[in-house]
C-alpha cells in the first residue's frame, strides 16, 4: 500500500507542475497588489490543483463504477483543463464531462488491446487515452479531448491516469481488507460450543419424563438462543438483544446446575440501545461459568454489570470461582481464537473488539488463584474503525 501511495504522490507532483504552467502563476492583467492572495498567484494555483485532486480522490477510493466515475470525472476535467474528459470501464463509457464523442469506446478498446496510452486524431478534437490499472490488470481508461495535443498534455494525462489507478488500487486494497475482516469475523462468531449444545439438550431430555412442562420451556429457550446465535445476519446488535441472549443461556445453565449457579445482571438503562459486536457477552458468561463452578462448595456466582461511562459503556463479567494464574489468562487471550476449546472463547471476543474499535479496546482479564475472575470490556458509543 505504501508503494501505491508513493506512486500516487509522484503522479500528483508531476500534474501539479503542469497545472501550474497552464494556470498562469502570474497575476491576472489589471490585478492590484491588494488583490494578490496570500502566498502569491503561484501559491493560489498550487492550492487549487491540490484541492481539485482532493475532491476527486474520495469517489475514486470507492472503486471504478458508474457512480464513482460520475463524481470524479468533473474534478479530473477541472484538473486537466481540456475540452472534455471521459472515464470508461472495459466495456462501457461510465462518465464524461464536456461533449462526449461516440468514438470514445473505440478509442478505449484500442488502448485496452494494446495496454498502452495512445493518441487519436479526430474532428474537431484529438484525444489522448490512457489505461487505468489495478494490480497490473487494466480495468478501464481515462480519455482527454482537446483541440491541440502537446507532448506536455500527453504526459500529464498519462500521469493523471497513473494517479487515478493508484486511487483505484487503494480502493481495492480497502475492499480486500474489509472482505477479509468480515469473513474472519463471520468465521469467529460462528463457533458455538458443541459442549454447551450437548449439555443443554441432555438437560432438557432429563426433564422430558419428570417435568414435561419445564422441558418444553427449556426447549423454547434453547430455540431462542440458537436462532439468535446461528442466524444473525449482521455483525452488530444492541446491548439489550445481547443481554436477552445471555439470559436464555443462563436459564439453560441454571437448569443444568440448579441452585448451585447464582447469577445477577445489573445494567444502566442508558446503555441498552448501544450497538455492540454480536455475541460479545455470551462467551464471557460461558467462560465465567466454566471457571467459576468448580469453586467454593461446588457452586458459584456470575455477575454481569454494564455501566454508562460517558463516551463509553463499561461492561464486566465476574465470577467468584477459584480464579487462575494470570499467565494462563494471558495465554488464553494470545491463543488462536479458532482453536479455543471448539467454542467462542475469550480470544475470539478479544480479537473482534480490537479489530472493530482499535488495539486499545481488547479485553482486560483480572484474576488470581483463589480470587475469582473479572473480564472487562469497553464499548465506544461513537463506533470507531480500526485502520
Amino acid at each position: 500500500m505504501l508503494t501505491t501511495a508513493w506512486v500516487a504522490l509522484s503522479c500528483l507532483t508531476f500534474v501539479l507542475g503542469y497545472a501550474l504552467a497552464r494556470r498562469r502563476p502570474e497575476p491576472p492583467e489589471g490585478a492590484s497588489e491588494a488583490e494578490v492572495p496570500e502566498g502569491g498567484w503561484k501559491g493560489e494555483a498550487t492550492y487549487a490543483t491540490l484541492h481539485i485532486a482532493a475532491l476527486a480522490a474520495p469517489a475514486l477510493r470507492a472503486g471504478l463504477h458508474r457512480e464513482s466515475a460520475r463524481k470524479a470525472v468533473r474534478h479530473l476535467h477541472a484538473l486537466l483543463g481540456t475540452y472534455a474528459v471521459a472515464i470508461t470501464s472495459t466495456d462501457a463509457a461510465l462518465a464524461w464531462d464536456g461533449p462526449c464523442t461516440d468514438e470514445v469506446l473505440s478509442y478505449a478498446r484500442a488502448v485496452l488491446g494494446s495496454g498502452r496510452a495512445q493518441v487519436f486524431a479526430g474532428e474537431p478534437y484529438d484525444a489522448v487515452v490512457v489505461p487505468l490499472t489495478v494490480d497490473g490488470k487494466i480495468v478501464g481508461t481515462l480519455a482527454a479531448f482537446d483541440a491541440e495535443l502537446s507532448a506536455a498534455l500527453v504526459r500529464t494525462v498519462t500521469e493523471v491516469g497513473r494517479w487515478v489507478s493508484g486511487q483505484l488500487e487503494l480502493a481495492e486494497l480497502d475492499s480486500s481488507r474489509r472482505r477479509a475482516l468480515e469473513a474472519e469475523m463471520r468465521a469467529l462468531r460462528a463457533q458455538i460450543s458443541p459442549h454447551f449444545v450437548y449439555n443443554a439438550l441432555t438437560t432438557i431430555a432429563s426433564f422430558v419424563r419428570t417435568d414435561p412442562a419445564r422441558a418444553r420451556e427449556l426447549l423454547l429457550d434453547f430455540a431462542d438462543f440458537a436462532r439468535y446465535a446461528l442466524h444473525r445476519a449482521h455483525d452488530f446488535t444492541t446491548l439489550a438483544d445481547e443481554l436477552t441472549c445471555v439470559d436464555r443461556y443462563l436459564l439453560l445453565e441454571r437448569a443444568r446446575f440448579g441452585d448451585k449457579l447464582r447469577f445477577s445482571v445489573q445494567v444502566a438503562p442508558e446503555v441498552l440501545p448501544l450497538p455492540v459486536p454480536f455475541l460479545c457477552l455470551q462467551p464471557l458468561v460461558e467462560n465465567a461459568i466454566k471457571h467459576g463452578m468448580g469453586g467454593r462448595g461446588g457452586g458459584g456466582e456470575v455477575r454481569v454489570v454494564a455501566r454508562d461511562a460517558g463516551p463509553e459503556a463499561h461492561i464486566t463479567v465476574e465470577d467468584d470461582g477459584t480464579g487462575m494464574d494470570p499467565e494462563h489468562a494471558r495465554r488464553m487471550l494470545d491463543d488462536d481464537p479458532r482453536r479455543e476449546g471448539g467454542g467462542i472463547g475469550l480470544a475470539n471476543v478479544d480479537v473482534r473488539m480490537r479489530q472493530i474499535y482499535g488495539e486499545g479496546y481488547g479485553l482486560v482479564v483480572e484474576t488470581a488463584l483463589g480470587a475469582g475472575t473479572r473480564v472487562r470490556l469497553r464499548v465506544p458509543k461513537a463506533r470507531l474503525s480500526s485502520s
